[in-house]
């Protein structure tokens, strides 16, 4: 099927737009942290009568008066701006990855610009699906404001990886490699994908926890960042539960490539670094799960295992796709 270049094209403009729409939504973000800590809502003002023996009467509003709401604070205005920008985002972004797959007549992700762009979607899905749930149901924990504060920091390494896939892994629409051929890219990298990117969330979730833990241990360190972070409690529960949900994904992402391997090079497993190190990955992952429902490895032992395994997941994204030659070298990138 031959490239349609004009919904290609559409497809770029509408990633770029993307791009801009989160780096403003993550300052958004870091200005409700910076500066909306510690401002608590005024009290309601009471208009006092003072009689002539000096008692205190609480004055009545005058009939048709309509009493004004208190005005939202400028941090928190800022924030639900940020959270509006987000979803705004997302749907540009989403635009971007469906013009990209009319335009080339495949699933959107067959090279390592069109998957990190899938992954950063993905992350970006689970963090909003994330954020709304929590503040409906409003954790004693954190406040909304803690929460929506996580927000740039989720962002900034999205924004990293979408500038990489948008400028050094950037790939030209184009049909896919007759490798990739078959109806298991829709299955497997769409797993992938999902995968990827909840724990991309649940990574970062960890490593705040560190943050927050470290001033719950010493308010004089981390104190202007870990101070305006939600409980370690929170944290660890948002990567906990994240990764609990995700897994079963990515053990299936594995077999699921596995019943691809074997339709593609009649074999299973052939231990290829792409396999060797989504195997480590699951690994790791497994053990994360089994240290935080220990009661000995809760905390920071079991968030260090976190942030490993979203490090091996990074070196697989990158190292291995790029660098290291394999069955599963097909990043589109010039000479790969």
């Amino acid at each position: 099927m031959p490239v349609n270049q004009t919904l290609a094209t559409y497809s770029d403009m509408a990633y770029a737009t993307s791009v801009v729409i989160y780096i403003a939504a993550m300052l958004l973000y870091f200005g409700e942290f910076a500066y909306g800590r510690a401002r608590r809502a005024a009290p309601e003002r009471e208009s006092v009568l003072v009689g002539a023996g000096g008692g205190e009467t609480t004055s009545k509003p005058a009939v048709g008066h309509v009493e004004e709401a208190p005005k939202r604070p400028l941090a928190e205005r800022v924030g639900g701006m940020a959270v509006s920008m987000t979803v705004l985002g997302a749907l540009v972004h989403l635009t971007s990855i469906v013009l990209r797959g009319l335009a080339t007549g495949r699933a959107p992700w067959g090279n390592m610009y069109e998957f990190g762009s899938a992954i950063c979607f993905a992350a970006v899905v689970a963090w909003t699906v994330v954020l709304f749930r929590q503040l409906r149901v409003g954790r004693r924990d954190a406040t909304p404001s803690q929460l929506r504060g996580l927000g740039g920091f989720v962002m900034l390494p999205m924004i990293v990886l979408l500038f990489l896939s948008g400028t050094v892994l950037y790939a030209k629409a184009a049909p896919l490699q007759p490798a990739l051929q078959s109806y298991w890219i829709t299955i497997h990298v769409t797993a992938a994908v999902i995968s990827s990117g909840a724990l991309l969330f649940a990574g970062v979730a960890s490593v705040l926890y560190l943050v927050r833990s470290r001033y719950e241990n010493n308010p004089l360190k981390m104190a202007k960042v870990g101070s305006r972070l939600p409980t370690s409690q929170a944290l660890d529960r948002l990567a906990y539960r994240t990764t609990v949900v995700t897994f079963p994904i990515w053990t299936f992402t594995i077999i699921a490539g596995a019943i691809w391997a074997e339709a593609a090079w009649g074999r299973f497993w052939g231990w290829d670094p792409k396999e060797t190190c989504s195997f480590i990955a699951w690994v790791v992952y497994a053990a994360y799960l089994h240290a935080r429902a220990t009661s000995g490895w809760r905390g920071a032992r079991a968030a260090w295992i976190n942030i490993f395994g979203l490090a091996v997941m990074i070196f697989n994204l990158f190292f291995v796709n790029i660098v290291v030659a394999g069955l599963h070298s097909y990043a589109g990138l010039p000479g790969s």
